[in-house]
């Protein structure tokens, strides 16, 4: 029985998404500390999430939940991809960056995606189980919005026509990469516990 699960980040937005995502079940989300430091050294957004949850579970002794996300962007070849937190120093350098790289993307060819990978580990390190979701929409040309962190400000959401900041946060985890991605996790903890 899963009383207590250690999220293997220190993404005070990420975070904040998944306490209120498992409010719902008896769970207590347990906090990495904050010299928690993992290197994100794999080809996929799926390894990286097993390397954060190993460590954290090693860490800390308990089953592990981790993510790895990032954004995709199709005129850049996938770029930044898995390495979206690495693309530049600090979310506003890495939005600058992208939207240089895409300052001759003409408006039809601004597709992307927001791919989040999860992974939950046991005690001993061992994948337990493992999730993916996507949200499709497009860069923009300017930062807009308050809310959200990353690249969240330039990506605009496929069919509602608002940056991923502008969203509240309720409407962001009925939508989100990350939020599909642990509903399914969630589906499967409440079936297995």
């Amino acid at each position: 029985m899963l009383d207590k699960i250690v999220f293997a980040s220190k993404n005070k937005g990420k975070i904040r998404e998944v306490k209120q995502l498992f409010s719902n079940l008896n769970i207590e989300i347990l906090a990495v500390p904050e010299n928690f430091d993992v290197v994100e050294d794999g080809e996929t957004f799926l390894d990286n999430a097993i390397i954060k949850a190993k460590e954290a579970s090693r860490l800390l002794g308990y089953v592990a939940l981790a993510d790895d996300s990032g954004l995709v962007v199709d005129a850049l070849n996938g770029a930044p991809g898995v390495h979206s937190s690495r693309y530049a120093d600090g979310d506003l350098n890495r939005i600058n960056k992208l939207l240089d790289a895409m300052k001759n993307v003409d408006e039809y060819d601004r597709q992307a995606k927001f791919v989040c990978s999860m992974a939950l580990v046991n005690q001993d390190g061992e994948l337990m189980h493992s999730t993916s979701g996507i949200c499709e929409g497009e860069i923009g040309y300017n930062p807009e919005g308050d809310d959200g962190f990353g690249y969240d400000p330039v990506f605009l959401v496929a069919d509602i026509g608002l940056t991923m900041a502008q969203i509240p946060l309720e409407k962001k985890n009925a939508i989100s990469h990350r939020a599909k991605a642990l509903r399914q996790m969630l589906n499967w903890i409440e079936k297995n516990n």
